[in-house]
């Protein structure tokens, strides 16, 4: 399990795990310098994506 805090409006995340072959062959096509930064962005895009739906 991802330990997840948020402080002062930052995300911060420490042991994730994400289980999916198609993601990681999509990232495993960047350099690996830029993998923090490509995660980074999917995963604002993602969660901008979820705005709203916590009510659900």
């Amino acid at each position: 399990m991802a330990d997840v805090k948020i402080e002062d409006g930052i995300i911060k995340v420490r042991d994730l795990d994400i289980m999916d072959p198609k993601a990681a062959a999509v990232l495993a096509e960047y350099p690996e310098v830029r993998w923090a930064e490509v995660t980074r962005r999917a995963l604002k895009i993602g969660l901008g994506y979820l705005k709203g739906g916590a009510q659900d």
